[in-house]
């Protein structure tokens, strides 16, 4: 993987963005004596993710008005569940839906467009904290005059060539950044080896580990190592407190992600989002729910503790937002949220010539409304029997229908009916 700035398309731009944040983040500790890497990746992830809350409270916003629609959506599948082949009912059914987000104010893809820029945000996050020296200056320039210094060493480019395999970056040509990108994964014991190999540069290696050793290490662990590697030089020169300071770096992440999932549970349960939810479908998230914590302990195992920081920092993060965002939202009428979201389409459609948007009749209905509805059809049906019997009961008995209909059949009954109110009109 090549560390230097992100190429790809919308993810890089968005990451240099990043970069310069947490480029200014590192200056500003450094300008008060706290240039250390680890707690500029806690501080980057909270600037980033306060920046992201906006997004995030229209995120929940929609959530909550999706679990006051759901009841009035499913209605509506339910009611044309195997119909939809025909188009005519197809189109139907697509109106009716329309109707309902047009009730609430809600754009369908309102969700999709928040998640839309919220994943290159995440990625290009995700991309800085993995490619530090890339983006910020003061971690660059620690490594800068080793790299020239290696630039023109005999032997150097074929030995960072083989070195950078084993720590999977990419090194097609040999530069000052591809060296710096090598130099960046370094873990203790490779810095030995690369003194034993240029003798004659090792005290520029030494100045250099050092530097980069203090930017490096938080609360006594370096971020680019993996808490295995810690875990096992560690406790070969027992060092108790390094393994248990390592151990905590994958326990942390899995155990703020399992927190952060059971707040968005909570937060849709409370709303009813889950009410009516598939078991099938239940059980499986339930399942992921408790799976993604575990996997993410084992993958801070082996990735740098760097990213561990970064994850737990952000679940924290995330946990936070949840709680108070969600104390907000529940202090808010939905009644009067439906009322001012329909007054912004109202005016978005004044502005294209269309008439203002109403509730129909099928927007007004809800699961509760739609089994009265049924069950008012059926009393409906009942009734109007017992009427045609009642009616047919007045007839005398010596009448017979014409139609031939067995006598005494509600049929026949129905055509007596019919025969003796076209004789009573003709009166």
């Amino acid at each position: 993987m090549l560390l230097t700035k992100s190429s790809t398309f919308i993810i890089g731009p968005v990451a240099s963005l990043l970069g310069y944040i947490m480029n200014a983040i590192f200056w500003l500790q450094s300008q008060i004596g706290l240039a250390n890497i680890g707690l500029c990746i806690i501080l980057f992830t909270i600037v980033i993710y306060l920046l992201m809350t906006p997004l995030t409270i229209q995120q929940q916003k929609f959530s909550r008005m999706s679990a006051k629609m759901n009841p009035e959506l499913q209605a509506i599948q339910k009611k044309y569940k195997g119909k939809t082949n025909d188009q005519a009912v197809a189109m139907k059914m697509n109106e009716e839906t329309q109707a309902v987000y047009a009730k609430y104010g809600v754009n369908p893809m309102g969700s999709c467009l928040q998640l839309i820029i919220q994943m290159p945000i995440l990625f290009a996050l995700y991309r800085v904290i993995w490619n530090i020296p890339a983006y910020v200056e003061s971690v660059k320039n620690a490594f800068l005059p080793l790299a020239e210094s290696l630039m023109s060493a005999s032997g150097a480019q074929s030995y960072l060539a083989e070195l950078a395999k084993t720590l999977g970056v990419a090194f097609n040509e040999m530069t000052n950044l591809t060296i710096v990108d090598v130099l960046y994964k370094f873990k203790p014991s490779h810095w030995t080896e690369l003194a034993k190999q240029f003798p004659d540069l090792s005290g520029l290696i030494s100045t250099t580990q050092t530097e980069v050793d203090h930017m490096n290490y938080f609360l006594g662990l370096n971020i680019a190592d993996s808490p295995m590697n810690i875990m096992i030089s560690s406790f070969k020169a027992g060092a108790v407190l390094m393994v248990i300071g390592a151990v905590l770096i994958p326990v942390l992440a899995a155990l703020t992600q399992w927190l952060n999932t059971k707040l968005m549970m909570a937060a849709n349960k409370s709303n009813g989002s889950q009410a009516k939810a598939d078991d099938t479908m239940t059980n499986t998230m339930n399942t992921m729910n408790n799976v993604m914590p575990i996997m993410s302990a084992v993958f801070c195992l082996t990735l740098p503790v760097g990213l561990g920081i970064y994850w737990i920092a952000g679940a924290v993060v995330r946990s936070i937002q949840q709680v108070v965002i969600n104390k907000h939202i529940d202090k808010q009428d939905l009644d009067e949220v439906v009322k001012k979201n329909l007054e912004k389409v109202n005016k978005k459609r004044e502005k294209q010539g269309l008439p203002p948007q109403k509730m129909t009749n099928n927007a007004r209905i809800n699961t509760k409304n739609i089994d009265t509805a049924v069950n008012t059809n059926n009393s409906v049906k009942k009734n109007a029997k017992a009427d045609m019997q009642k009616a047919a009961g007045k007839i005398p008995e010596t009448s017979q229908p014409k139609s031939g209909a067995k006598p005494g059949s509600l049929a026949a009954k129905a055509m007596m009916v019919k025969e003796y109110n076209e004789t009573h009109n003709r009166k």
